[in-house]
Protein backbone atom coordinates (compact mmCIF):
# COMPACT_ATOMS: atom_id res chain seq x y z
CA UNK A 1 0.00 0.00 0.00
CA UNK A 2 3.12 2.30 0.36
CA UNK A 3 2.86 3.61 -3.58
CA UNK A 4 -0.65 4.32 -2.99
CA UNK A 5 -0.04 5.96 -0.15
CA UNK A 6 2.22 8.12 -2.03
CA UNK A 7 0.49 8.81 -4.85
CA UNK A 8 -2.73 10.05 -2.68
CA UNK A 9 -0.20 12.68 -0.95
CA UNK A 10 1.43 14.23 -3.83
CA UNK A 11 -2.82 14.46 -5.18
CA UNK A 12 -3.18 16.15 -2.08
CA UNK A 13 -0.62 18.41 -2.03
CA UNK A 14 -0.94 19.63 -5.38
CA UNK A 15 -4.56 19.70 -4.53
CA UNK A 16 -3.61 22.32 -1.77
CA UNK A 17 -1.38 24.12 -3.73
CA UNK A 18 -4.24 24.67 -6.53
CA UNK A 19 -6.78 25.98 -3.61
CA UNK A 20 -4.92 27.94 -2.14
CA UNK A 21 -3.95 29.94 -5.20
CA UNK A 22 -7.87 30.70 -5.56
CA UNK A 23 -7.91 31.34 -1.70
CA UNK A 24 -5.32 34.03 -1.97
CA UNK A 25 -6.76 35.65 -4.90
CA UNK A 26 -10.32 36.30 -3.05
CA UNK A 27 -12.18 35.08 -6.23
CA UNK A 28 -13.81 31.96 -4.98
CA UNK A 29 -17.23 32.07 -7.89
CA UNK A 30 -19.34 30.50 -5.09
CA UNK A 31 -22.63 28.92 -6.47
CA UNK A 32 -24.76 26.78 -5.06
CA UNK A 33 -26.05 22.80 -5.66
CA UNK A 34 -28.55 21.19 -5.53
CA UNK A 35 -28.30 20.26 -2.00
CA UNK A 36 -28.20 23.65 -1.18
CA UNK A 37 -24.02 23.42 -0.22
CA UNK A 38 -22.11 26.03 -1.79
CA UNK A 39 -19.53 25.04 -4.47
CA UNK A 40 -16.48 26.97 -5.36
CA UNK A 41 -14.12 26.75 -8.60
CA UNK A 42 -11.53 25.46 -6.02
CA UNK A 43 -13.53 22.35 -5.54
CA UNK A 44 -13.66 22.02 -8.87
CA UNK A 45 -9.78 22.99 -9.39
CA UNK A 46 -8.98 20.34 -6.48
CA UNK A 47 -11.20 17.46 -7.74
CA UNK A 48 -9.65 18.02 -11.29
CA UNK A 49 -5.74 17.68 -9.89
CA UNK A 50 -6.79 14.42 -7.73
CA UNK A 51 -8.52 12.52 -10.49
CA UNK A 52 -5.14 13.40 -12.43
CA UNK A 53 -2.93 11.15 -9.93
CA UNK A 54 -5.62 8.73 -8.58
CA UNK A 55 -6.36 7.86 -12.15
CA UNK A 56 -2.78 6.44 -12.77
CA UNK A 57 -3.79 3.73 -10.10
CA UNK A 58 -7.07 1.89 -12.00
CA UNK A 59 -8.88 2.13 -8.79
CA UNK A 60 -12.22 3.74 -9.37
CA UNK A 61 -13.62 7.42 -7.92
CA UNK A 62 -16.30 8.45 -5.29
CA UNK A 63 -15.57 11.93 -4.87
CA UNK A 64 -18.01 14.91 -4.10
CA UNK A 65 -17.43 16.84 -6.47
CA UNK A 66 -17.41 13.83 -9.59
CA UNK A 67 -20.37 12.96 -11.23
CA UNK A 68 -23.35 10.92 -9.54
CA UNK A 69 -22.62 7.10 -9.89
CA UNK A 70 -24.99 4.40 -9.77
CA UNK A 71 -25.33 2.27 -6.94
CA UNK A 72 -25.12 -1.32 -9.03
CA UNK A 73 -21.78 0.42 -10.82
CA UNK A 74 -20.25 1.39 -7.67
CA UNK A 75 -21.52 -2.31 -5.41
CA UNK A 76 -19.01 -4.05 -8.04
CA UNK A 77 -16.18 -2.03 -6.44
CA UNK A 78 -14.31 -3.82 -3.82
CA UNK A 79 -11.29 -1.63 -3.94
CA UNK A 80 -12.00 2.64 -4.53
CA UNK A 81 -10.60 6.13 -3.50
CA UNK A 82 -13.30 8.02 -1.83
CA UNK A 83 -12.66 11.73 -1.92
CA UNK A 84 -13.41 15.34 -0.79
CA UNK A 85 -11.61 18.01 -2.74
CA UNK A 86 -12.47 20.65 -0.25
CA UNK A 87 -13.62 19.75 3.38
CA UNK A 88 -15.23 22.30 4.73
CA UNK A 89 -16.25 25.15 1.83
CA UNK A 90 -18.33 27.06 4.13
CA UNK A 91 -14.56 27.09 6.46
CA UNK A 92 -13.37 28.28 2.71
CA UNK A 93 -15.57 31.09 1.82
CA UNK A 94 -15.28 32.57 5.72
CA UNK A 95 -11.47 32.14 5.06
CA UNK A 96 -10.99 30.72 8.60
CA UNK A 97 -8.54 28.17 7.70
CA UNK A 98 -10.02 25.29 8.68
CA UNK A 99 -11.11 23.32 5.17
CA UNK A 100 -9.38 20.32 4.48
CA UNK A 101 -8.37 18.08 1.08
CA UNK A 102 -9.84 14.33 2.10
CA UNK A 103 -8.22 11.27 -0.21
CA UNK A 104 -8.79 7.68 1.44
CA UNK A 105 -8.81 4.05 -0.26
CA UNK A 106 -11.55 2.18 0.76
CA UNK A 107 -11.55 -2.09 0.75
CA UNK A 108 -14.59 -4.24 1.06
CA UNK A 109 -16.06 -1.17 2.98
CA UNK A 110 -13.40 -0.24 4.99
CA UNK A 111 -11.03 2.61 4.73
CA UNK A 112 -7.29 1.08 4.64
CA UNK A 113 -5.55 4.30 4.13
CA UNK A 114 -6.07 8.14 4.19
CA UNK A 115 -4.74 11.59 3.66
CA UNK A 116 -5.96 14.92 5.32
CA UNK A 117 -4.22 17.72 4.00
CA UNK A 118 -4.86 21.09 5.45
CA UNK A 119 -3.49 24.27 3.13
CA UNK A 120 -3.51 27.17 4.99
CA UNK A 121 -1.18 25.57 8.05
CA UNK A 122 0.98 23.13 6.39
CA UNK A 123 -0.24 20.25 8.48
CA UNK A 124 -0.33 16.42 6.33
CA UNK A 125 -2.29 13.74 8.56
CA UNK A 126 -1.86 10.33 6.82
CA UNK A 127 -1.95 7.01 7.53
CA UNK A 128 -2.37 3.03 6.61
CA UNK A 129 -3.79 -0.28 8.75
CA UNK A 130 -0.24 -1.48 7.91
CA UNK A 131 2.19 1.62 8.62
CA UNK A 132 0.01 3.76 11.23
CA UNK A 133 -0.46 7.07 11.24
CA UNK A 134 1.99 10.12 11.17
CA UNK A 135 0.96 14.05 11.55
CA UNK A 136 3.71 16.47 9.44
CA UNK A 137 3.30 19.67 10.82
CA UNK A 138 3.76 23.14 9.40
CA UNK A 139 5.53 21.97 6.16
CA UNK A 140 6.90 23.75 3.05
CA UNK A 141 4.75 22.92 -0.06
CA UNK A 142 9.08 22.92 -1.62
CA UNK A 143 9.15 20.11 -0.35
CA UNK A 144 8.62 16.39 -2.64
CA UNK A 145 5.99 14.73 -1.25
CA UNK A 146 8.80 11.75 0.23
CA UNK A 147 9.92 14.42 2.19
CA UNK A 148 6.70 15.61 3.41
CA UNK A 149 6.17 11.46 4.26
CA UNK A 150 9.40 11.28 5.97
CA UNK A 151 8.95 14.51 7.99
CA UNK A 152 5.98 13.31 9.75
CA UNK A 153 5.73 12.27 13.19
CA UNK A 154 3.90 9.25 14.73
CA UNK A 155 0.21 10.22 16.16
CA UNK A 156 -0.65 10.12 18.83
CA UNK A 157 1.56 12.24 20.48
CA UNK A 158 1.96 12.50 24.07
CA UNK A 159 -0.79 15.08 25.88
CA UNK A 160 0.58 14.46 29.38
CA UNK A 161 -2.07 15.34 32.21
CA UNK A 162 -5.70 16.80 30.13
CA UNK A 163 -9.63 16.19 31.33
CA UNK A 164 -11.14 14.59 29.24
CA UNK A 165 -11.58 16.42 26.25
CA UNK A 166 -14.94 16.35 23.26
CA UNK A 167 -14.35 17.98 19.86
CA UNK A 168 -17.49 18.66 18.66
CA UNK A 169 -19.01 20.71 15.81
CA UNK A 170 -19.04 24.64 15.57
CA UNK A 171 -22.71 24.64 13.92
CA UNK A 172 -24.18 21.00 14.41
CA UNK A 173 -24.05 20.98 18.71
CA UNK A 174 -27.93 18.58 18.69
CA UNK A 175 -29.96 18.19 21.45
CA UNK A 176 -28.02 14.25 21.41
CA UNK A 177 -24.35 15.88 21.49
CA UNK A 178 -25.53 17.89 24.10
CA UNK A 179 -26.76 15.14 26.43
CA UNK A 180 -23.66 12.51 25.27
CA UNK A 181 -21.07 15.35 26.40
CA UNK A 182 -23.43 15.74 29.97
CA UNK A 183 -23.25 12.00 30.23
CA UNK A 184 -19.02 12.05 29.52
CA UNK A 185 -19.39 15.16 33.02
CA UNK A 186 -21.60 12.67 34.91
CA UNK A 187 -18.32 9.91 34.32
CA UNK A 188 -15.43 12.16 34.74
CA UNK A 189 -16.09 15.54 36.10
CA UNK A 190 -14.29 18.24 33.98
CA UNK A 191 -14.62 18.16 30.42
CA UNK A 192 -13.15 20.07 27.74
CA UNK A 193 -14.69 20.81 24.76
CA UNK A 194 -12.68 21.46 21.20
CA UNK A 195 -14.47 22.88 18.34
CA UNK A 196 -13.09 22.51 14.48
CA UNK A 197 -13.99 22.75 11.05
CA UNK A 198 -14.68 20.19 8.75
CA UNK A 199 -12.66 16.45 9.04
CA UNK A 200 -9.91 18.30 11.32
CA UNK A 201 -12.41 16.88 14.06
CA UNK A 202 -11.21 13.20 13.83
CA UNK A 203 -7.61 14.51 13.32
CA UNK A 204 -7.68 15.76 17.24
CA UNK A 205 -8.95 12.31 18.06
CA UNK A 206 -6.48 10.80 16.17
CA UNK A 207 -3.07 12.65 17.61
CA UNK A 208 -4.64 12.58 21.35
CA UNK A 209 -5.52 16.22 21.79
CA UNK A 210 -9.11 14.75 22.11
CA UNK A 211 -10.48 11.44 23.32
CA UNK A 212 -13.67 11.58 21.54
CA UNK A 213 -16.00 12.91 18.76
CA UNK A 214 -19.32 12.34 18.58
CA UNK A 215 -20.94 12.97 15.35
CA UNK A 216 -24.88 12.91 15.52
CA UNK A 217 -25.80 15.23 12.51
CA UNK A 218 -25.70 14.26 8.90
CA UNK A 219 -22.14 13.88 7.02
CA UNK A 220 -21.37 12.10 4.22
CA UNK A 221 -18.61 9.02 3.17
CA UNK A 222 -16.32 11.91 1.62
CA UNK A 223 -16.41 13.58 4.74
CA UNK A 224 -15.32 10.83 6.56
CA UNK A 225 -13.79 8.61 5.06
CA UNK A 226 -9.75 9.91 5.45
CA UNK A 227 -10.76 11.21 8.93
CA UNK A 228 -11.36 7.06 9.91
CA UNK A 229 -8.13 5.41 8.21
CA UNK A 230 -5.97 7.61 10.17
CA UNK A 231 -7.95 7.57 13.41
CA UNK A 232 -8.04 3.85 12.96
CA UNK A 233 -4.18 3.70 11.73
CA UNK A 234 -3.69 5.40 15.12
CA UNK A 235 -5.49 3.48 17.43
CA UNK A 236 -8.65 4.61 17.42
CA UNK A 237 -12.34 3.64 16.19
CA UNK A 238 -15.21 4.66 14.39
CA UNK A 239 -18.36 3.37 15.46
CA UNK A 240 -22.22 3.60 13.94
CA UNK A 241 -23.97 4.65 16.54
CA UNK A 242 -26.93 2.70 16.07
CA UNK A 243 -24.85 -1.03 15.59
CA UNK A 244 -21.51 0.10 17.38
CA UNK A 245 -20.13 -1.84 14.37
CA UNK A 246 -17.21 0.14 12.50
CA UNK A 247 -17.97 2.32 10.07
CA UNK A 248 -18.33 1.23 6.57
CA UNK A 249 -18.51 2.80 3.01
CA UNK A 250 -19.95 2.49 -0.43
CA UNK A 251 -23.16 1.57 1.03
CA UNK A 252 -26.16 2.07 -1.38
CA UNK A 253 -27.04 5.36 0.66
CA UNK A 254 -23.87 7.32 1.09
CA UNK A 255 -25.21 9.38 3.93
CA UNK A 256 -23.79 8.55 6.70
CA UNK A 257 -25.51 7.41 9.82
CA UNK A 258 -24.58 8.89 13.62
CA UNK A 259 -21.02 8.12 14.63
CA UNK A 260 -18.62 8.26 17.43
CA UNK A 261 -15.20 8.19 17.39
CA UNK A 262 -13.19 7.50 20.12
CA UNK A 263 -9.69 6.88 21.42
CA UNK A 264 -9.09 2.99 22.62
Amino acid sequence: MKAELGVAVLAALEAGSAIMEIYESGDFDVTVKGDNSPLTRADVASHEVIMKHLNTTGFPVLSEEGKAIPVRERQAWNTLWIVDPIDGTKEFIKRNGEFTVNIALVQNGRPVLGVIFVPVSGDLYFGSVEAGARKTQNGSMDWTASEWMSKGDPIPFDQGERPHTVVASRSHMSQETEDYIQALRDEFGEVDLISKGSSLKLCMVAEGKADCYPRFAPTMEWDTAAGQAICTSAGCEVLNWETSEELEYNRDNLLNPWFLVRRL
